[in-house]
């Protein structure tokens, strides 16, 4: 089901004689409203929800030049503020990021309690820090990223597989070999979340449960995505007037069932003494002692099972999008294309597998990778944040309880920080130290702060390691009813920014010469 910001406004309509006496429109009589960031006027009721539209990373965008960079709107009864240039992220995160450091959650999110257990949603406390403290050292460490690169490798043979194995039953029925390249890079990168997690695949052709549980997770992601009338005006959660949290509680439910069965078999194997030599995230959970002073002793079974369910949200959707967004930038940049196969050919070459040792020789496919997610960010408004105290920002008075909206999609298209910004050029990224961690805040699609993607260190292995694969083993074209010129590049919104047509490419095998 397809759900547009305007169908939502008037849905919120249809609400106005009871909202009208409900709802207080805030307006501080002491004028310190003049003391807020600027921002278009709103409507009685809806405020600015008119101003998002279908796409509201690009609607804010377009409000910068008459607005400024740091911006104001009120969203139904939500005080929100959008930040859109590199200099006013830095001045949150360097200078102001602990005051904005808690969550603004959405509704559909609290399903059966997984707000509570989760690590991207969850309030800055105790526990957060545990689980984040957790993922760091014991999963996201780059010892134990080094110690799993084998996984990875496996993850990714089986997707080369799996296209050859596509691309000649499409030949075979007289079709041209285009694959559809979204969907195997979601079921590698699915997979490599499920080996880190559990040692184990879980999507082949042979695996029901695995089949299952993406269906479940899939759905959840759509429910996720959705933009839901009850986070604008709260009082009406209660209702849930577009059913959204109800359906994702039915399929959060299911998959939350299959992961407890994962969870069960590995206590069970404890219990027999069948452990494994080598211990995985999952056992980590499991085997965790508070140490008294903060937090609790034991991570709950139920909060184990939310905490699987979070890293194959956050690992699989976000690494596989961003993949499929650099072939498709290759794809429209024939130039770009020989440069990064002029550099495995000569760093790599055509006798060995390209290996995540090669990932920090390979500086032109870094550069591709960096203007990718310039470009395309995953999450271009990353995750909402929360004021957790009156604030002064930037001079402007920002009241407790305001969300906060970085749009890293704007901040990457910012005059002030990229020549030809809408331009798709990985040379300006040659010859500087620009990164995305976090430091450098042109270029946070990753977030930054206490609040930076815990899982950074993996994907920057998994998108280099994916995007030089699927380069060096194959000579990649559009069938003959495409061209770079008119390749549609139109997105999607959801729980990731994906493209709205899928790419579809056709895969040949590279000879020794490439």
């Amino acid at each position: 089901m397809e759900w547009s910001w305007s169908s939502l406004t008037w849905l919120i309509v249809s609400f106005s004689a009871g909202l009208l006496v409900l709802l207080r429109w805030r307006k501080a009589s002491d004028g310190s409203t003049k003391q807020r960031p600027p921002g278009p006027p709103g409507w009685p009721v809806v405020g600015n929800m008119f101003d998002l539209g279908t796409m509201p990373h690009q609607a804010l965008y377009k409000l910068r030049p008459k607005y400024g960079p740091v911006l104001w709107l009120q969203l139904g009864s939500v005080n929100t503020v959008v930040i859109q240039s590199a200099k006013a992220a830095a001045q949150l995160f360097k200078n102001q990021d602990s005051i904005f450091s808690d969550r603004k959650v959405p509704d559909a999110v609290t399903a059966l309690g997984y707000s509570q257990g989760s690590l991207v949603f969850g309030n800055y406390g105790a526990y957060w820090r545990i689980v984040r403290r957790l993922c760091s050292a014991e999963l996201l460490v780059s010892r134990r990223i080094n110690e799993t690169a084998i996984l990875r490798q496996k993850c990714i043979d089986n997707m080369i597989r799996w296209i050859e194995e596509d691309a000649a039953a499409s030949r075979a029925q007289g079709q041209s070999g285009e694959v559809q390249l979204s969907h195997f890079l979601f079921l590698f990168a699915y997979n490599v979340v499920g080996n880190l997690m559990l040692s184990r695949d879980l999507l082949d052709s042979q695996s029901k449960e695995g089949h299952e549980f993406f269906d479940a997770m899939n759905k959840v992601m759509e429910w996720g995505g959705m933009p839901n009338v009850a986070d604008y005006f709260p009082f009406l959660k209660w209702i849930d007037p577009l059913g959204i949290k109800r359906n994702m509680e039915k399929d959060m439910r299911q998959a939350m069932k299959i992961a407890a069965r994962f969870v069960e078999e590995r206590v069970q194997e404890k219990q027999s003494g069948r452990e494994k030599v080598k211990k995985d995230f999952l056992d980590v959970l499991l085997e965790y002692e508070g140490n008294g002073k903060e937090g609790p002793d034991k991570i709950s079974e139920r909060n184990v099972i939310i905490i699987i369910l979070e890293m194959f949200f956050a690992g699989s959707e976000t690494s596989s999008s961003t993949i499929e967004w650099a072939m498709a930038e290759l794809l429209r940049s024939p130039n770009s294309m020989r440069k990064v196969k002029e550099e495995l050919d000569r760093i790599v070459g055509p006798n060995r597998k390209v290996e995540e040792s090669d990932i920090d020789k390979l500086l032109y496919l870094k550069a591709v990778m960096k203007e990718t997610l310039r470009l395309h960010p995953a999450l271009p408004l990353l995750v909402p944040r929360n004021a957790m105290q009156d604030a002064n920002y930037m001079g402007y008075l920002i009241p407790k309880d305001t969300q906060l909206l970085v749009n890293a999609w704007a901040i990457g298209r910012d005059p002030d920080s990229w020549d030809e910004p809408l331009s798709f050029k990985p040379d300006r990224f040659l010859g500087n130290n620009i990164e995305y961690e976090g430091q450098h805040f042109e270029l946070i699609p990753f977030g930054s702060g206490r609040r930076i993607c815990v899982g950074l260190s993996l994907a920057h292995r998994v998108i280099h390691l994916g995007l030089a694969t699927l380069l060096q083993t194959f000579d990649w074209e559009l069938n003959s009813t495409g061209t770079p010129e008119t390749m549609d590049m139109k997105e999607r919104t959801g729980f990731t920014l994906r493209k709205l047509v899928p790419l579809k490419a056709i895969p040949r095998k590279r000879t020794a010469q490439g």
